[in-house]
């Protein structure tokens, strides 16, 4: 099995809470954070220390997606808002009291925007607009993950039921709805690039695999950690996926086998001293950046240059 070499390049400090939200920005040396604290940053990869705030909401951020056609970043918040945060004129900024208990999560499709939140609804926004367009509602607890497939026009949804839900990402209707997924919370998902699998973890601490037939199969199913499954994203060449959880770890995997290639930990590899909420795998360069309940980001550096077979 293949082995890599991955290296903390810097620590990222300067919010004031915890970080939950990670995204891609306008440029790939650059990403966006958005935390406890209402801030959403901007950072440099290549000058990493120098955080810059572009935005404050008035309350915790728990996820975000930035438009760059339109220099606008949504935001959920933990109250059930979604914020339409304009970077270049601030005094545009909308504030949608729309979901309950928490928006945790948001992604694109097409022309469309779509924000889980709190009790169970699904909403669909016009990306241009800002637009509400339609709501589902899909559970009677709440949607913690989103992942969107291109490839098979599909969009699946993890939720606090335990259950997972594969809708038809034009017509929004349920393809397949996986009944206990997880024996807890579903709270990330990712496709795998090829979209031949879909991968989800879950509050009970287990990494599932599921195949993508005409009905989708539980394929792999592992005590990947200790504690909760915040976060699963893969790397941009697809060869491998990480994994970030409340035990304070991020772990990377093999893509192709999903067999166990790394940890990340506290002590030997100065990782962060608690829950790891979000990753995200940037273009640039193969950086890995995690981010935590401890304030900060750790920028690692996976080099696929030093992966050899033993």
């Amino acid at each position: 099995m293949p082995r890599l070499q991955v290296k903390k390049i810097a620590q990222l400090t300067g919010h004031n809470a915890a970080v939950f939200a990670l995204g891609k920005d306008h440029a790939p040396n650059t990403f966006l954070s958005g935390a406890g604290d209402g801030w959403i940053v901007r950072w440099n990869l290549n000058e990493p220390e120098n955080g810059r705030l572009i935005a404050k909401v008035d309350t915790q951020v728990f996820s975000l997606f930035h438009l760059p056609e339109r220099e606008v970043v949504v935001v959920g918040n933990m109250n059930g808002g979604v914020h339409w945060v304009d970077l270049v004129q601030p005094e545009k900024t909308r504030n949608i009291a729309h979901h309950q208990k928490g928006v945790f999560a948001i992604t694109a499709y097409d022309g469309y925007i779509l924000t889980a939140g709190g009790q169970g609804m699904l909403t669909k926004w016009d990306r241009a607009t800002g637009r509400a367009l339609e709501s589902i509602q899909l559970s009677n607890q709440s949607l913690r993950s989103l992942a969107v497939s291109s490839k098979r026009s599909e969009i699946a949804v993890g939720s606090s039921d335990n259950s997972i839900y594969l809708l038809d990402a034009a017509t929004l209707q349920i393809r397949h709805h996986i009944i206990d997924a997880h024996t807890n919370s579903v709270f990330a998902l990712a496709y795998r690039p090829d979209s031949q699998y879909l991968l989800s973890g879950g509050r009970d601490a287990h990494l599932k695999v599921w195949h993508l037939t005409e009905s989708p199969s539980c394929t792999d199913d592992k005590p990947a950690h200790w504690f909760t499954i915040n976060s699963i994203v893969f790397s941009p060449c697809g060869r491998w996926f990480a994994t970030g959880s409340r035990d304070k770890t991020v772990k990377i995997w093999d893509a192709e086998t999903f067999g166990l290639l790394k940890v990340l930990e506290t002590i030997r590899d100065k990782g962060h001293l608690n829950s790891v909420n979000q990753l995200f795998w940037s273009p640039y360069q193969d950086f890995l950046i995690s981010a935590s309940d401890d304030r900060s980001l750790i920028l690692w550096k996976v080099n696929p240059d030093n992966s050899t077979t033993p």
